[in-house]
């Protein structure tokens, strides 16, 4: 780590060019820097549509949105919005897009690095790494199997403090968005204690069988509580509910609502905030359940949770979680792996490509979940 700086900028931007999930996570970031810094002006720039987490954020006074693949003159546009505004900027990812942003717009940055902190290909990241370094007056290496995000992300404060630790030595939270009103005809359809259930991550490896949800969703249909299925608008998740649905027998049916592409995320805010608890994959709604202090289960099969498990509100430290545990619980976070040496391998799945299965979810049993069900409820 570089010497301690005095720096007090006046306008700040942070970076985060990925998804959803990626955006949330930095808002813990976001507030410890408001902190240190509580005059400075702060703005945020991401990808369109992926922003939604950061609405009505107090913390941040402009979103600049731009395309994940733009064209000569969005940049051209970008780079006269951009160019030397900023004091200090924040690369939250290690894209060159991103650093590049960044160099465009501030005097001063401090960014991740990506690389392979198990050894392998330890040398070609130390080259791609070298200009970042070179432009960072402070930088964070990635850890995936042992540092969490949310660590990684504040410790790129660290240089801004005297004493680094101090950073992690109180609660940390994740800032969800405010959260907007339930349209009429879903608030209506709410008429007892209901489930949130999200079931369609953004990759196939990341999915739980269809079998798992129906024998889950039965069992808490019997328990008293309405299931509301959440899922985003993509083809994919509107027909893997459609699936789901056609399992359930006409009873349990009727006690399943579908909101699949019908919320906004500030509207699925307050969905999350209204449950009784929410179960769900590895996904960014499950994060956002997390930071809405919702109960929270997550079934987790190659990602490590040690990297990218939802952080529990109020943690303090820089590690909530264990890399391997069947159940692990932490504030109001419930994480379950499925069984196997092999987990977590942060491979694509066992075939290691987007659409290949994940044998540890296949073989998490419904019984685990609903056990985890029954410690969850009896707790709160």
């Amino acid at each position: 780590m570089k010497a301690f700086s005095s720096l007090k900028p006046k306008k700040v931007l942070f970076i985060a060019t990925r998804q959803i999930g990626d955006v949330l996570v930095t808002t813990p970031l976001i507030s410890k820097a408001r902190e240190l810094w509580p005059d400075a002006e702060f703005h945020f720039l991401g990808y369109k549509g992926k922003l939604d987490m950061l609405k009505g954020n107090p913390d941040i006074a402009q979103i600049i949105e731009s395309s994940d693949r733009p064209k000569f003159g969005e940049y051209l546009s970008l780079f006269n919005r951009l160019f030397q505004r900023y004091d200090l900027a924040f690369v939250t990812q290690p894209s060159d897009r991103a650093y590049l942003y960044s160099l465009i717009a501030a005097f001063r940055r401090v960014g991740v690095l990506g690389g392979h902190p198990q050894g392998k290909g330890h040398s070609k990241a130390d080259k791609q790494n070298a200009w970042k370094k070179w432009i960072s007056m402070h930088t964070v290496d990635v850890d995936y199997f042992a540092q969490h995000v949310i660590a990684e992300k504040l410790r790129l404060l660290e240089v801004f403090f005297k004493n680094p630790q101090a950073l992690f030595s109180k609660p940390i939270e994740v800032t969800p968005p405010i959260g907007e009103p339930l349209t009429p005809v879903i608030a209506s359809a709410l008429t007892q204690p209901y489930v949130v259930i999200h079931p369609g991550p953004l990759t196939a490896y990341k999915r739980w069988p269809l079998a798992h949800w129906q024998a889950l969703i039965s069992n808490l249909v019997q328990r008293g509580f309405q299931v509301v299925l959440s899922a985003s608008a993509a083809k994919q998740d509107l027909e893997l509910n459609q699936d789901i649905l056609s399992l359930l027998d006409d009873a349990v049916r009727s006690k399943v609502l579908d909101t699949a592409g019908k919320l906004s995320i500030p509207q699925a805010g307050s969905l999350l905030r209204g449950a009784s608890l929410y179960i769900g994959v590895d996904t960014s709604i499950t994060h956002l359940a997390a930071a809405c202090n919702t109960p929270t289960i997550t079934l987790f099969g190659a990602t490590p949770p040690t990297n990218f498990g939802p952080w529990p509100n109020g943690f303090v430290g820089q590690q909530p979680y264990q890399l391997r545990a069947r159940h692990q619980t932490v504030g109001k976070v419930t994480i379950l792996q499925g069984p196997g040496e092999c987990v977590p391998c942060r491979k694509a799945g066992c075939l290691d490509h987007a659409d290949s299965h994940s044998e540890c979810l296949d073989l998490l049993e419904p019984t685990q979940v609903i056990e985890a069900v029954e410690k969850v409820l009896s707790s709160t």
